[in-house]
């Protein structure tokens, strides 16, 4: 895994955290909520080609084994 990917992940997340925090304090929390939801999706996104790498590795290394 590439380290830029876990620096983009971290400024998604302290950007999302400092978003909700404003707000939160505005009143606003279904926005709050929205916000989050949308940074998750987005990390997923990134995470996605390596969770299915991932996957089929651990399927070659089944096949192999049996």
């Amino acid at each position: 895994m590439d380290y830029r990917l876990i620096i983009k992940i971290a400024i998604v997340g302290i950007l999302v955290s400092i978003l909700n925090q404003i707000l939160k304090q505005t009143g606003r929390d279904e926005l709050a909520f929205l916000s989050s939801l949308a940074g998750l999706v987005l990390v997923l996104l990134w995470l996605l080609p390596h969770l299915t790498e991932l996957f089929s590795t651990i399927d070659q290394l089944l096949h192999v084994l049996n």
